[in-house]
């Protein structure tokens, strides 16, 4: 449900708002569960402050917490141009076929077609294509393994957010993942996710929490800037979905029986809402979506969101601000800045409920 009397859409620069540096996380806590908690409450508007291993006490039997189980993929990796030996920045955005690739290339405008481009371990790829949003088609020639991600996993680096300012360690590999991620795919992470332990998952399996994953592959289109203030005229990367069939039974029998669901971060949110096949039922469907929720939104799917503290003027913090009521989200986010909340991809988080 919405909350909120707003009947057509804010503009981009109602969600302007300064975020200072020093409330930028630039490192992952030492230990993923202490980081700090802001519960809002959208019936009363209240805010409260708690540590994220707290969370436990706001499940009860029967609720159902949805999360995404995409993996990150060590996505950036550096070439040579054959011939001239110019070094050239790969980001690998997404796996076509398995030897065909789409990627950014830095600098792009010294990468053609026609170009081959060397890796370590004398894996080549040729420039094969030209993409709309100015990046590449690449065609790997690899023996002796099914796909890349081997080669990947062994000198790709972690393709940490712009917004880290600094380069990716060793130790960002584990750090920048959920300790449930599963399936590669993505080139950023759901990073609401992040802040889960494996006990505190035991814990809340305990007291009899319904676990329920999904998929979708997060793609560099979460860190876009929104550049029209009209947010209906924004469009949104499409980015690989999966909802198993196991998920959408425990969350229709769950609905039915009107237990809450909790979804992990806004691809969560997404996912489900993309699957909507009636009411207050969802379908397993895999595919692509391009959905971009902001306010007003009627959410079907999800009762309450665990989030982290978004950029502002994003379609991350656009959803967010649908979910809660855009002013009751813009007071919580000056709050956390006086409270010293960190922001952004390794920083604290956000429960609603």
């Amino acid at each position: 449900m919405y909350f909120g009397s707003v009947e057509k859409p804010p503009r981009l620069a109602e969600f302007k708002m300064e975020i200072p540096d020093a409330r930028i996380a630039q490192n992952p806590p030492k230990n993923r569960d202490e980081c700090k908690l802001m519960v809002l409450d959208r019936k009363d508007e209240s805010i409260h402050h708690m540590k994220f291993k707290d969370i436990a006490d706001f499940f009860r039997k029967g609720d159902v917490l949805v999360k995404n189980h995409t993996k990150v993929f060590s996505a950036r990796l550096f070439a040579k141009k054959d011939k001239s030996d110019a070094e050239v920045e790969v980001f690998l955005l997404r796996e076509l076929q398995p030897t065909l690739w789409e990627a950014m290339v830095k600098p792009a405008r010294k990468v053609r077609i026609g170009n081959k481009l060397i890796f370590k371990d004398n894996i080549i790829c040729d420039v094969i294509d030209n993409t709309i949003s100015g990046g590449r088609v690449l065609r790997f020639d690899f023996k002796g393994e099914e796909s890349l991600f081997p080669f990947i996993d062994k000198n790709g680096l972690c393709p940490l957010p712009p917004y880290i300012k600094r380069e990716s360690k060793k130790s960002d590999v584990d750090n920048y993942q959920t300790t449930y991620a599963e399936v590669q795919g993505s080139v950023a992470a759901p990073t609401a996710g992040m802040h889960f332990t494996p006990d505190l998952l035991k814990k809340l399996g305990k007291k009899g929490v319904i676990d329920a994953p999904i998929l979708l592959h997060i793609g560099l289109g979460t860190f876009k800037p929104i550049l029209v203030e009209d947010l209906t005229r924004h469009n949104m990367d499409s980015e690989y979905y999966r909802v198993p069939p196991e998920t959408a039974t425990i969350i229709n029998d769950a609905k039915e029986k009107k237990k809450r669901i909790t979804a992990v971060g806004t691809s969560t949110v997404r996912t489900l809402e993309t699957v909507i096949v009636s009411g207050f039922q969802i379908t397993s469907k895999e595919g692509w979506t391009d959905k971009f929720i902001y306010p007003p939104y009627d959410f079907k799917m999800v009762d309450r969101l665990i989030t982290n503290f978004h950029q502002p003027q994003s379609t991350l913090m656009m959803l967010v601000s649908a979910f809660a009521n855009k002013d009751f989200i813009m007071r919580a986010y000056e709050e956390a800045i006086k409270k010293k909340y960190s922001f952004y991809s390794y920083g604290d988080a956000m429960f609603i409920i």
